[in-house]
């Protein structure tokens, strides 16, 4: 399962059925999961821990010091889950110090080619990222999120969770859950009603989901006053108490 021609240092720890192509380069402190493949040529550095199940295709470069000119090698390090896609000439960086010193990403997400994921990231479980999308430093996405190819992600920014960024956006304020944005800068276009259905929201939440898209972008209102009358609209499963906190928790203000 490790080929002859693969360099991997006596710290780096492998669990079993891990599989390491040739040229490849695993280095540093890093835990591999079970069943973990690490296709030719890719690079992983640590303080590194990858979950069990993921894929690394060519060229990969995990783990690598972050692109922040402040960063002075301290120790800071990555967290990778499960069950995760990285496509050819992906990038993942370390956090920072000046951050919570770790860049995170959760189970289950599809990064394709060409992808940059910035220190200090926290991504969630089952994103898209499609070819050559970026996230700056500190960014947080969420659940389901997906970032259409080519997509820009401001440092700081938060996007929310079920929501959809068109291609080639750019965005430079946080993004509520459900909603679809695109364009530069990129505006809100309306909800993500197909990937909701597809998700198992029922007909009545994904009224209610319209109802708090109009509370926000149709009304006139300032976000205080959206915010409190999507607080009203709320039910007892509560659908839009995900998107409350978002809103009430938005640091850079909302796509509008």
């Amino acid at each position: 399962m490790i080929h002859p021609t693969a360099i991997i240092d006596d710290s780096v720890t492998l669990d079993e059925g891990v599989s390491v192509g040739a040229y490849a380069v695993i280095q540093g402190n890093v835990m591999i999961g079970k069943n973990t493949i690490v296709e030719p040529h890719v690079v992983i550095s640590g303080p590194t821990m990858i979950g069990e199940g993921n894929h690394f295709f060519q060229f990969c470069s995990i783990g690598a010091a972050p692109q922040d000119k402040k960063y002075t090698n301290e120790p800071t390090k990555l967290t990778i889950g499960n069950n995760n896609t990285f496509r050819e000439n992906v990038t993942v960086n370390r956090g920072t110090v000046q951050d919570r010193g770790e860049t995170t990403i959760g189970d289950n997400n599809w990064i394709m080619a060409g992808v940059h994921i910035a220190h200090d990231c926290i991504v969630g479980n089952n994103t898209i990222m499609a070819n050559a999308s970026a996230l700056a430093g500190h960014v947080t996405v969420n659940d389901w999120a997906i970032l259409g190819g080519y997509t820009l992600v401001h440092q700081f920014c938060h996007i929310g969770e079920h929501s959809f960024c068109g291609m080639g956006s750019v965005i430079n304020q946080d993004v509520p859950n459900f909603i679809t944005v695109s364009g530069n800068l990129a505006g809100p276009r309306g909800l993500n009603v197909e990937g909701l259905k597809r998700r198992g929201f029922s007909r009545e939440q994904i009224n209610l989901v319209k109802k708090a898209y109009r509370a926000l972008y149709r009304t006139g209102y300032r976000l205080e006053e959206a915010i409190k009358e999507i607080e009203c609209i709320n039910d007892e499963k509560d659908t839009l108490s995900s998107l409350i906190k978002f809103l009430k928790n938005s640091s850079r203000g909302i796509v509008r």
